[in-house]
């Protein structure tokens, strides 16, 4: 019985100490990616993306995040973006609910403006290390029917 008791005193003591990440003035470092063939839009069969982000938590459970990546599609088309998100981390249960706009630039010619709402989990796999999948959807403000893409994506983060 005492084993069970103390197992579960750590285990909150566990939890706890991880979401403590979630307050002001925390600092946020990440990688993503949607792996081949997880995202979808009308005009892309396969798509491969690789981004790197960074952000500040600003107020408890708030962060603003700035980002840069890379998209590469099945043509011989790839897309550069850089934009800027906010997050809001639901601290009881690791959810997070992110919105964000980002300036794409595409061979040949192409640019455009998105708007990226996000829905994600932060795994904690220890004190600063995290693991978070979501569900995305870029919606294009140039080419909303075309260019709007709907997926899956998982990223690395470590919370200082």
């Amino acid at each position: 019985m005492k084993k069970i008791f103390f197992t579960l005193i750590f285990a909150l003591v566990g939890m706890s100490s991880a979401f403590a990440q979630f307050e002001k003035g925390k600092f946020y470092l990440g990688a993503t990616t949607n792996s081949a063939g997880v995202s979808y839009s009308k005009t892309d069969k396969f798509c491969f993306n690789v981004g790197v982000n960074g952000g500040y938590m600003f107020e408890e459970a708030w962060m603003v995040i700035l980002e840069a990546g890379f998209d590469y599609h099945n043509s011989d088309m790839q897309d550069f973006y850089a934009g800027a998100k906010c997050r809001y981390l639901i601290e009881q249960n690791g959810l997070f609910l992110q919105m964000g706009a980002k300036y794409l630039h595409g061979a040949p010619n192409f640019n455009d403006v998105q708007i990226t709402p996000e829905v994600g989990y932060c795994f904690f796999l220890n004190h600063h290390l995290t693991l978070e999948p979501s569900l995305y959807y870029d919606v294009s403000l140039t080419e909303f029917s075309e260019k709007s893409k709907f997926g899956v994506k998982i990223g690395l983060a470590w919370y200082f």
